[in-house]
């Protein structure tokens, strides 16, 4: 995996105790209780900044999604972490997650010369021998979901100016940045890290029971190889052999989205990749979105809960007065093609978690609509 290939210390316990320095003491990973977070990401012991480097403590190990959820090109750094001897137990839709499980998810941009933050998919830059180089990156936020007996709890920390830690931002942050493109094109735009509710929000991905649960590290999502120190291998095998995951069946059994990217994909897949990652959440038949009838979650293949042709419950301006979610062969017609490249708040989707159109996700979604046949007349 490009990301994290410069990254030696990723597949073994023994090199992560390097990451603090030779002979540093090294805190282990702190379980706080619900009702005592602290206010410092750094007393989490999850990562720690030292010698200009953001690092992995020991036993917390980082991940990657085959689609990933879009936030204003932001690149991340998804980790995980459990309490020694306990494990998640498979399952295709969800894992069991033991409880005092940690997942940490941190928001960065490379940076440029002049302080301005790259849209740019090179992650080469963003790290040095044993971790995350704070010389070539600007730390924006890391977001936690940590396993209580009662569910999990989201909580948001923003980076400090001077990116020595992160702070607890329940009531969430927003803060003015430039981006710029590889042709040196400005774009000012807010990035808007949303607070502890919204984030309870989005991961309640079954809207009756209002759980917070986990969205990215699930099975399909997590079906891909990694490069690890010791080698390629597909993260699901690594999280058995760490003691991560139980019951693992062969991963021909596994469900598995594809890279939205990945062009020997076909445009169908590619298209319900991205969408399940980025909507799926809440368009399925027990999410926050239920009751708008439109189903983008992977599982689904009845075309018209997938939108064609489908009429929206409500018009307006969520619907840019065009007649059906999903036009055949005409984006420029289909309301999901509207909403998506919308960042009018009352009409883009997501709702939450970006401020810019994603362009390269747009052109994917209408090349996609405009490959179908059919028309709905």
């Amino acid at each position: 995996m490009r990301k994290l290939c410069s990254l030696r210390w990723l597949g073994s316990a023994a090199l992560a105790l390097s990451l603090l320095g030779c002979g540093a003491p090294r805190e282990p990973v702190a379980l706080h209780e619900r009702n005592a977070v602290p206010d410092n990401l750094s007393q989490w012991h999850l990562v720690n900044v030292t010698n200009g480097t953001l690092a992995l403590n020991e036993r917390v190990i980082p991940y990657d999604l085959n689609t990933a959820l879009f936030t204003d090109y932001a690149h991340k750094l998804r980790t995980v972490w459990m309490p020694e001897g306990t494990s998640a137990g498979y399952g295709d839709a969800h894992f069991d997650y033991p409880v005092g499980t940690i997942i940490s998810k941190t928001f960065y941009y490379p940076l440029a010369e002049d302080g301005s933050v790259l849209r740019t998919d090179d992650y080469s830059r963003d790290f040095a021998e044993n971790g995350l180089d704070l010389s070539n990156v600007k730390l924006i936020e890391t977001r936690i979901l940590v396993k209580r007996t009662d569910g999990w709890q989201a909580l948001p920390y923003v980076w400090n100016e001077a990116q020595t830690d992160a702070v607890l931002e329940i009531a969430g942050e927003a803060m003015s940045l430039q981006l710029v493109n590889k042709a040196g094109n400005r774009e000012a735009f807010t990035y808007v890290v949303p607070d502890a509710n919204q984030c309870a929000g989005c991961h309640a991905d079954n809207h009756t029971q209002k759980a917070v649960r986990p969205i990215g590290p699930r099975a399909r999502h997590l079906n891909k190889h990694y490069e690890y120190a010791a080698g390629s291998e597909n993260q699901l095998v690594y999280w058995q052999q760490m003691g991560y995951l139980s019951n693992l069946p062969d991963l021909a059994q596994v469900p598995r989205n594809v890279n939205y990217r990945d062009t020997s994909a076909t445009l169908d897949e590619r298209a319900r990749s991205y969408l399940d990652i980025n909507c799926g959440h809440c368009h399925n038949p027990s999410g926050p979105a239920d009751t708008s009838g439109l189903m983008l979650y992977s599982a689904e293949h009845d075309m018209r809960k997938l939108g064609v042709c489908k009429p929206p419950v409500a018009a307006g301006t969520g619907s840019g007065d065009r007649l059906f979610a999903i036009v055949p062969g005409s984006p420029e017609d289909s309301i999901l093609n509207f909403r998506v490249e919308s960042t009018d708040p009352g009409a883009m989707m997501p709702e939450l978690g970006r401020s810019l159109v994603h362009e390269e996700g747009a052109a994917l979604l209408d090349a996609w609509i405009a490959s179908m046949p059919g028309n709905c007349s």
